[in-house]
């Protein structure tokens, strides 16, 4: 058990040299193979420990120690045009760890460890340096926000119910540098990575009965400060009124699942507050209906899965056009479809592993940018992504 720990405090400290795109807003549409593989599915339908995070009740599905640990290849597209064509942002590949562990303590309770890379984004457009006195090249900008959640989720079986709590502590950093010499301004901004720790929980509750879950679960918001970032970049801007808060939003969701022989069939919904959520909501964030359809065939040694996800872009167009520049161009979280394929084979009684891809096809978004902020008066973003999980799972 020393030696799992070590491992996983490893793989999160790997988490802090990596940018990472996510899928609904900046959030990864889910945690650990299993879910991913069925499009994110996890408030009715219990993972195993990868649940620690989703539905921290439905650990409870464990027969003794479960130990989960893997990692999630990112791979976004991103191409922004402000005035003078489309260009690519350097940020096209990111490693994401993720470690779970639960165990069954007694007939009715059960805890765990979760550390998972959350939540993230970044582009990097420092290669097109662009032309003094104009907006080309994309003010040469680079961002950087990358999220980790560490959770210790507690459950209490009695029955078909199941409740579970999860304290959370997430770990923060921000970083956004870019040029405004193009236009006759300072010149460089660069002012290094502003990091946070906040706290937070996730509530979790399901009934069991024959082939059928239900599950529901809350996750509180998460308050993070990034001292010089965002109040710094606005002012650059000439935008005022904005503070460095970045608050990672509440959630509410509810699931279900149903298992008939071999074939799992599973749906979840949930809402994510980014319309309320510190940061977020001044630059015109709106809250996110997210569905989520989810199917798995399984038989003793293997299991095939695949899902869909579906969320509008939460992003909105600002009457301000430099909020419209800083979403598209800085933070552009507005692709809206996800398809996704998994499986697992297990090797031996104690030991498995699972694979999983997500394809998210190309969104695209065009908002006003005048005032001189773009040649062309708007600000065109397009933005695809694929991903690729692995996981070794191992019981006893």
């Amino acid at each position: 058990m020393k030696r799992t720990i070590k491992l996983a405090v490893a793989a999160a400290v790997a988490l802090t040299s990596t940018a990472a795109f996510a899928t609904n807003g900046d959030h990864l549409i889910g945690t650990g193979a299993k879910a991913r593989g069925m499009g994110g599915v996890g408030i009715g339908m219990s993972h195993g420990a990868e649940s620690a995070l989703t539905n921290p009740a439905l650990i409870t599905s464990v027969d003794g120690t479960e130990i989960s640990f893997g990692g999630t290849v990112f791979m976004p597209k991103v191409r922004t045009d402000t005035g003078a064509g489309l260009t690519d942002s350097a940020a096209d590949l990111s490693v994401i760890p993720e470690v779970s562990i639960a165990q069954k303590a007694s007939d009715n309770f059960y805890w765990g460890i979760g550390m998972f890379g959350t939540a993230g984004m970044g582009v990097d457009y420092r290669a097109h340096t662009g032309t003094l006195g104009t907006t080309t090249g994309n003010y040469s900008m680079v961002t950087n926000l990358q999220l980790m959640q560490f959770a210790v989720p507690l459950a209490y079986k009695t029955g078909g119910f199941s409740f579970g709590i999860a304290p959370v502590l997430q770990y923060g950093s921000l970083d956004i540098n870019y040029r405004t010499d193009y236009m006759g301004g300072a010149g460089g901004n660069t002012r290094g990575v502003a990091q946070d720790f906040g706290f937070g929980y996730n509530l979790g509750a399901a009934f069991t009965e024959e082939g059928l879950t239900v599950g529901a679960s809350y996750k509180s918001a998460i308050d993070m400060k990034y001292d010089g970032q965002i109040s710094k970049a606005a002012t650059d801007f000439g935008l005022s009124g904005f503070t460095d808060n970045l608050e990672q939003p509440a959630e509410i969701g509810i699931g279900t699942s149903y298992k008939l022989s071999g074939n799992t069939f599973a749906v979840d919904f949930k809402q994510i507050k980014w319309g309320s959520a510190k940061g977020y909501k001044d630059f015109n964030w709106e809250d996110q209906n997210v569905i989520i359809l989810g199917y798995q065939y399984a038989q003793d040694s293997w299991a095939l899965r695949a899902g869909y996800n579906h969320a509008k872009s939460p992003i909105k167009e600002s009457v301000t056009p430099q909020i419209n520049l800083f979403n598209l161009l800085g933070f552009p979280a507005i692709v809206e479809n996800h398809y996704t394929v998994g499986g697992t084979y297990a090797f031996n009684k104690t030991t498995s592993a699972d694979l999983a891809y997500v394809y998210s096809p190309e969104a695209s978004q065009t908002f006003g940018a005048a005032g001189g902020l773009s040649t062309s008066g708007t600000i065109t973003t397009k933005h695809s992504q694929q991903a690729a999980t692995a996981q070794l799972n191992f019981k006893f």
